[in-house]
């Protein structure tokens, strides 16, 4: 997609075949992402195994994740982005840069302070809140973890920032393929460093990746005329409207957070592995959610937020519609797709070395509760950044710490009722999974009807008649998949896996062609323009 240098260029809503093609360039930047994630996960679980010090690791990055989402994360990028867009809007050049300047200095030094102050706290917290059941040993390492991992909240600040502004631009390439630097770095850790190390070079390639995460920026400053500079002037015009944006979507990260600090609270009176396991799924969960729906979010964020601006309703809903039809799309068969494959994918990509049958059962079997919810999880991406896109961050955060109280509530109830305790391959953990599910879809439905009053309609009607057709070509899937690894199971695992996957794509698509869905053919007319091809020599417009 075109990268500009004018400011009038950088804050207009793109044009459905201009975001699509957007879309698209995120799309397999996040592709490509999740397989360095992939290789990622099975090279960690193929050396440390569903293990005490993994499950200190995974317990270790909880606090630098909470950090970095109070000081940046997506709250500074959904703050930052409409008041930044509305200067360049206004001609404003020079104020735009002065917000930039003071927002990265600010908040980088807030980021620095916190985690200094965080350094010194380590053992307190890990003793008291990520790890209260376990033994004193696993608490020691998750402290040593912790500390080292600290500065990454310090890195990733200052590249949230550059992420926003890049975004703003209208340029995603280099925010979109930062991820997979930040794998490409934790590979090195366990490649290079886990052997004399241990799990500590894994923390350590954290690091690494979280300064390559930031250095792809840099060069795309030049080319988006960036004027920054050093400034802790608070009263930069602009910032406080930043910081007042921010608050409530601090508030509504912080409350994510600390849903996934409860379940690792949960999971230390578990069974050895536990937390591995959930964690893991959650990542394949979030792996498939980042290709579908933050990929798409990412691109349509900057453009709704410039309709908003300009009060374009019409163009602004239907940007939406569009939107929405494209991730359900995606997302139902996803769900009906990761259910049916979840044990031989987790074999596949993850048994060998020191991961057992064991932990691929357990982590296969919460995969499934968290796929369950993986629509509702691509629906929100997009629902709250419509608020966000409104200036409105309030809203979101409101039923955000409703439905965080639901699924803690939720998560009591369900780890007494679903599966074994003191099994691994059964774990109760599997009710965390399925609590958050549960939640997320309440929480996406309730902004669903809040944003559709809010704008007088979002085409409801076109975006579930495409939702029930989508569900039953995904039925019609879902059968030949299962039949396929019914039939292939005695096959090498991987052929048996990509047969029934290549099957699954090849009939979802020709099912929702079949009735009538227009979004079957858009990612291919996309693809067929990338390649140079034209109308006249495929057919395809």
């Amino acid at each position: 997609m075109p990268d500009t240098d004018t400011d009038t260029q950088a804050v207009e809503a793109l044009s459905g075949g201009r975001m699509a093609r957007a879309a698209l360039v995120v799309m397999l930047a996040y592709v490509a992402s999740a397989a360095l994630g992939l290789v990622r996960q099975s090279l960690v679980g193929a050396t440390f195994g569903a293990s005490g010090d993994l499950d200190a690791f995974f317990a270790a990055t909880r606090i630098p994740e909470l950090l970095f989402n109070l000081i940046a994360g997506g709250a500074l990028g959904s703050a930052f982005i409409p008041v930044f867009t509305g200067f360049l809007a206004r001609g404003e050049r020079d104020a735009a840069w002065r917000l930039a300047s003071a927002v990265l200095t600010l908040w980088t030094a807030a980021a620095a302070l916190l985690a200094a102050a965080m350094f010194v706290l380590a053992p307190e917290v890990v003793r008291a809140v990520l790890l209260p059941g376990d033994a004193p040993d696993k608490q020691r390492l998750a402290v040593e973890l912790l500390r080292i991992m600290l500065s990454t909240v310090v890195i990733f600040s200052l590249s949230g920032l550059l992420m926003a502004i890049l975004n703003a631009r209208q340029h995603f390439w280099r925010p979109a393929f930062a991820l997979s630097l930040y794998n490409l770095g934790i590979i090195g850790g366990v490649v290079f460093l886990a052997g004399p190390l241990g799990i500590h070079g894994v923390a350590w390639g954290t690091v690494i990746g979280a300064l390559l995460h930031a250095g792809i920026q840099i060069p795309g400053l030049r080319r988006v005329d960036a004027r920054l500079h050093f400034s802790l002037n608070i009263h930069t015009p602009g910032v406080l409207r930043v910081l007042g944006l921010m608050l409530p979507r601090i508030v509504g990260q912080a409350v994510v957070q600390i849903n996934f600090v409860v379940i690792t609270a949960f999971t230390s009176f578990m069974v050895d592995g536990a937390q591995v396991s959930i964690g893991t799924a959650f990542t394949l969960m979030f792996t498939v959610l980042g290709i579908l729906g933050q990929s798409i979010g990412t691109a349509a964020f900057p453009s709704l937020a410039a309709l908003a601006s300009t009060e374009d309703w019409d163009g602004f809903r239907r940007l939406l519609g569009g939107v929405l039809r494209s991730v359900l799309f995606l997302a139902i068969p996803a769900t009906v797709g990761l259910i049916l494959v979840a044990e031989p994918l987790v074999r596949v990509l993850f048994e060998r070395g020191r991961w057992l049958p064991e932990a691929t059962a357990g982590t296969a079997w919460a995969l499934q509760f968290f796929a369950l919810g993986l629509a509702a999880h691509a629906l929100l991406e997009i629902l709250a950044r419509s608020f966000y896109a409104l200036q409105d961050t309030w809203t979101p955060v409101i039923v955000g710490v409703i439905t965080m109280a639901i699924n803690v509530l939720l998560d009591v109830l369900l780890i007494r009722v679903i599966g074994e305790p003191g099994s691994l391959a059964r774990g109760p953990f599997a009710g965390l999974a399925l609590a958050m599910s549960v939640a997320t879809a309440l929480e996406a439905a309730t902004l669903w009807l809040l944003l559709r009053r809010r704008i007088g309609g979002i085409e409801g009607r076109r975006v579930w008649a495409l939702a029930w057709r989508a569900a039953l070509a995904a039925a019609g899937m879902g059968a030949l998949v299962w039949g396929a690894l019914t039939l292939t199971e005695r096959l090498v695992p991987v052929i048996g896996l990509l047969l029934a996957a290549a099957l699954g794509v090849s009939a979802y698509f020709g099912l929702s062609m079949a009735l009538g869905l227009e979004e079957a053919l858009t990612a291919p007319r996309l693809i067929l323009r990338r390649l140079g091809w034209r109308r006249s020599h495929t057919g395809v417009g």
